[in-house]
Order: C-alpha cells, then sequence, then structure tokens
C-alpha cells in the first residue's frame, strides 16, 4: 500500500475531486440515466429500469424545479440521490418529522432514505418504581 504523500513546506493541499467510477460530478451530470445506471451497483440499475413511480416522478419534478433557498419535503424514502441533485437541500421524512439534508457528491447512488433514520437507540437506566426484586439487582460490573 503506498504511503499517502505529505504536502512539503508552503505547499498548498487540496482537497481530492470527487469521482464516481473513474467520472468527475460534471461528466456525471451529463450522462442519461441509462448510461448513469451502467455505473451504479445492481439495486439502483434495477430501480432505474423499471422506472420510477408516480409519487417519485412527482417528486423528481418538483426537485428539478426549485430553486436553491427552501428544501423540497418528501416522504419519498425510495428515490434514487441523482448528480442533478447534488447541491439542493431535501427535507426527508423519518416518520415522525421531516430531517433535512443538503445533497453531496458522495451520495449518488444511494436512496434519501439512507440519510433520514427511522429509529433511534434508546439508552434504558437502571429498573423503575415497581420493578420486581429479582430485577432490581443490578452488578457492580
Amino acid at each position: 500500500m503506498p504511503k499517502a504523500r505529505r504536502a512539503k513546506k508552503g505547499e498548498v493541499r487540496r482537497k481530492r475531486e470527487f469521482t464516481l467510477r473513474g467520472k468527475t460530478l460534471p461528466e456525471l451530470q451529463q450522462l442519461s440515466l441509462e448510461e448513469l445506471s451502467k455505473l451504479l451497483p445492481a439495486r439502483q440499475r434495477r430501480s432505474i429500469r423499471r422506472g420510477f413511480n408516480e409519487d417519485q416522478r412527482r417528486f423528481l419534478e418538483k426537485l428539478a424545479e426549485a430553486s436553491g433557498g427552501k428544501p423540497v419535503r418528501t416522504h419519498c424514502r425510495d428515490v434514487l440521490v441523482l448528480p442533478q441533485h447534488v447541491g439542493r437541500r431535501v427535507a426527508v421524512h423519518n416518520g415522525k418529522e421531516f430531517k433535512e439534508i443538503e445533497v453531496r457528491p458522495e451520495m449518488i447512488g444511494h436512496y434519501y432514505g439512507e440519510f433520514s433514520l427511522t429509529r433511534r437507540f434508546e439508552k434504558h437506566s437502571g429498573p423503575g418504581v415497581g420493578a420486581t426484586r429479582s430485577s432490581k439487582f443490578m452488578p457492580l460490573k
């Protein structure tokens, strides 16, 4: 494995440009949907090949029309993030509220639902009032 090259004194460090299977973001934005599907994994290729349903199509039209200011709200969690969506703001419903997402190039090929989690981790404390005597035992370690 090659070592990462360190920046020399006076040299400006640049962030690496995003690529997906060797294509940069402007190149990805020029591709048609069929050409893009060839670069994506099997599940996403299948979603594109089967076509979008009415709700997904309506959301994609709304997103195309929207300006950069206000986020587009949606309940459609099964819509693919496409290269044309980069830089837009989307509010995805997680079952309780809308989570606002800024679409970045790294999200291309994923689904919007992956970025708005529906479950949260619940940490339990000690036993509550009215617990049985055996459940009140808490080990020290």
